[in-house]
C-alpha cells in the first residue's frame, strides 16, 4: 500500500498552505493498493515532535470507503467519520509548531482493515488504534516537515 501527494514528497517541506500559516486545509492524497479484502481505510495525521512530550493529532479519520484512490484537497472522503484531534476539533488541524522550533515531523499514516468501526466521533487516535487493533491488513506512511517563521 502506498500513499503520496502531489503538494509536498516524502521528506520535504509542507507547503504553508496546509499550515496554520496558510488556509490550514488537508493537502491532496493518494491512497494506492490497498489490499484484497480490505473494507476501509483509516487515516490519522500526527506530529511525533510535538513540544509537549507526546505525540500531537492533527487529523483522525476511519471508515473511509476501502476503494477510495483520491482525497482531494480541503474535503473528506464521502462516508469517513472525523474524530478528535489534539486541537479539540473534528477537523483538520494543520502543522502549528512552536515559532522557532526544529522543523517536526507530519506522519499521514494509511491502514487498510479488514472491518468497519463502530466509534463515536468523539474517539481520538488512541481510541482508533485500539479500536485497529487485530483488523490491520496493510499500512503506509508518507513523512512531510514544517518549521513556523
Amino acid at each position: 500500500m502506498i500513499i503520496k501527494s502531489s503538494a509536498f514528497k516524502k521528506g520535504e517541506v509542507i507547503p504553508a498552505k496546509y499550515t496554520c500559516e496558510g488556509d490550514n486545509v488537508n493537502p491532496f492524497l493518494e491512497i494506492k493498493d490497498a489490499p484484497h479484502g480490505a473494507k476501509t481505510l483509516t487515516l490519522v495525521v500526527d506530529d511525533p515532535d510535538a513540544s509537549h512530550g507526546g505525540i500531537w493529532d492533527h487529523w483522525v479519520l476511519w471508515n473511509i470507503p476501502a476503494g477510495t484512490q483520491y482525497i482531494e484537497e480541503d474535503t473528506v472522503p464521502h462516508g469517513a467519520v472525523v474524530g478528535k484531534t489534539s486541537f479539540g476539533s473534528n477537523r483538520w488541524g494543520g502543522p502549528c509548531p512552536p515559532p522557532g522550533t526544529k522543523p517536526h515531523r507530519y506522519r499521514f499514516k494509511a491502514y487498510a482493515l479488514d472491518a468497519s468501526l463502530e466509534l463515536p466521533p468523539e474517539t481520538g487516535r488512541v481510541g482508533l488504534e485500539a479500536a485497529m487493533a487485530g483488523h490491520i491488513l496493510a499500512e503506509a506512511q508518507l513523512v512531510g516537515v514544517f518549521m513556523r517563521k
